[in-house]
């Protein structure tokens, strides 16, 4: 470490361990579907694999720089392509497992991947057949020569299943590539690698505009797993239960870099199910637990909770919207997750950049989001002057420091937009610091909703449902809700055909487009917006509306 800096890349952080722990457990995965089975690495095994795959990369054509998307659940392949990309410098791109055919096709676009790794389905939705509406060149151009016009950079597609696909590579082909790549010739590449390149871009909405792919480096991801991690006391002693997603920064950075710098061995679900989470707490001996508020919620009212020994658990984190007292309190008591801990960060600052520590007690871990972490200065400013406010004035939440991300890719004039010419990032958040220098976290300035961890901008929804027949205008909104934080609620001005527009029809319409998160719970048919003076839509009203509205509704 230098002061706060590992100056790590991910591959020498997973050859560290394999030194210090060679046959201690990394990687647990209770197979989906099988209950019983298990897939189980040690670090010095988990290691072997990753160098595997990622000399079959090298000999499939991945090179340095390439962006290589995974489009799949939590599974074992996720992490050691993960790991693979990083050892040769390729860029791994994340995508949400709840995309559809237009949110997948405006990312495999706008990153400009070179290569994709997808499962089969997920959830009513098939990865392979969106795939193959998308670019139908792939099933007759063959593996070798692909050349989409939708998507002219992609070059090849890893299928992550056991049966072929037309025109797609399987994944243990890869594997069995690796013998055409030379040791050395993998072993130079690596030790060209230096910790400041860009190694992984996440997609997120931001604070505007449709979503924009984060560049992170080693340096991004590496050390705020260490503080991460440092700040819950993990060990190498320690297992966490990792059910959150792995293609946001809580499960990638959050969980598997924070377990990778500190030898913790990571218990990974596919999917969530509060059930199979309990199992699995009681099953692997789990000293952690990572999740947001509403799914500990979720697992507090299992009915077969008080069946199950959760006596192991001791930390862990919560994150992604505020915490209830009895919540936390009930997690403290009946989880025995005495030392959990709460965050607040963005995907464009790597995301933490405040944390409660262990020792905090509960006030500060419900009404704030903790300190700014090691290498982070973030101070409160007056969204309009830019001029830094006293402690207690309520402001925007800024960022500086190694956290912040490289830019936004391909996208200079965006990134100049949150980014400063001083190095301070924008968040978009209002805030402020408590008098013992605790950041409170008390609303946004720009419209971004936060539905259960997720960050959605309604100007994506709205450009979706503009092309709705019968809709003459859209707005978007936040809705105060109890279980998720947010709903989206929708004002539609339609025409005069259609002014009893259902709920149910704008859902069925924006369904195979988007996430289901970002499909509005509430809709609303109105004559016209409340307007300012020179006529543009007063939001802040339509918020006022919802909240009176809906916010009363029951989750």
């Amino acid at each position: 470490m230098t002061d706060f800096l590992c100056n790590r890349t991910v591959g020498q952080a997973l050859e560290d361990n394999v030194r210090a722990w060679p046959e201690r457990e990394a990687l647990v995965y209770p197979v989906q579907g099988e209950p019983g089975r298990e897939v189980r690495y040690t670090w010095a095994g988990l290691n072997d694999e990753v160098d595997r795959l990622a000399r079959g990369l090298m000999a499939l054509g991945v090179e340095k720089g390439d962006r290589v998307a995974v489009w799949a659940t939590n599974r074992p392949q996720w992490l050691t392509l993960m790991y693979a990309t990083a050892k040769i410098g390729a860029v791994l791109v994340t995508v949400n497992t709840y995309y559809r055919q237009a949110e997948i096709a405006y990312l495999l676009k706008q990153s400009e991947a070179d290569y994709l790794v997808l499962m089969e389905s997920f959830r009513g939705c098939n990865y392979l057949e969106t795939l193959y509406q998308i670019a139908p060149e792939i099933r007759n151009s063959g593996r070798e020569g692909l050349r989409s016009a939708e998507l002219p950079h992609l070059k090849k597609v890893v299928f992550l299943g056991g049966q072929s696909r037309e025109g797609l590579y399987l994944y243990d082909e890869v594997l069995s590539l690796a013998e055409k790549t030379p040791r050395e010739k993998f072993q130079a590449l690596k030790e060209s690698l230096h910790y400041d390149e860009v190694i992984n871009m996440q997609y997120t909405s931001g604070t505007t505009g449709f979503p924009k792919g984060v560049m992170l480096t080693h340096q991004n991801i590496v050390t705020n797993g260490y503080w991460i991690g440092r700040h819950q006391n993990l060990s190498h002693e320690d297992r966490i239960l990792l059910p959150v997603p792995l293609f946001h920064c809580f499960g990638l950075v959050l969980g598997a870099m924070a377990a990778l710098k500190h030898g913790a061995a990571m218990v990974v679900l596919d999917i969530y199910s509060a059930f199979d989470i309990l199992v699995n707490v009681e099953r692997e001996s789990c000293t952690a637990i990572y999740g947001v508020p509403t799914m500990f919620i979720s697992l507090l009212e299992q009915k077969s909770f008080d069946k199950f020994d959760l006596s192991t658990l001791r930390t862990g984190i919560m994150a992604g919207s505020p915490c209830p007292v009895k919540t936390m309190v009930e997690v403290i008591e009946r989880m025995h997750a005495g030392e959990i801990t709460i965050c607040y960060g963005l995907t464009e600052t790597s995301p933490v950049v405040a944390q409660t520590v262990r020792e905090d007690p509960l006030a500060k871990r419900t009404e704030t989001v903790g300190r700014p972490m090691p290498g982070v200065e973030i101070k409160i400013v007056d969204p309009d002057t830019g001029r830094e406010l006293p402690r207690g004035r309520i402001g925007e939440v800024v960022i500086r420091g190694y956290a912040v991300m490289k830019g936004y890719y391909n996208m200079p004039e965006a990134t100049a937009e949150i980014i400063d010419p001083d190095g301070w990032l924008h968040s978009g958040d209002l805030g402020k610091f408590d008098p013992d220098g605790y950041l409170v976290i008390t609303g946004r300035w720009k419209d971004m909703i936060i539905r259960a961890g997720e960050n959605i901008y309604p100007q994506e929804v709205e450009e979706y449902l503009r092309h709705m027949p019968g809709l003459v205008d859209v707005q978007v909104v936040a809705v105060p809700s109890k279980l998720h934080g947010e709903e989206l609620g929708a004002f539609i001005i339609a025409d005069e055909k259609n002014q009893h527009i259902s709920n149910k029809e704008v859902k069925a319409y924006l369904r195979p487009l988007v996430s289901g998160y970002k499909i509005p719970r509430y809709v609303k048919v109105l004559s016209q917006y409340p307007l300012t003076a020179s006529g543009k839509v007063q939001k802040f009203k339509l918020r006022e509306m919802a909240a009176e509205m809906w916010s009363t509704v029951d989750d």
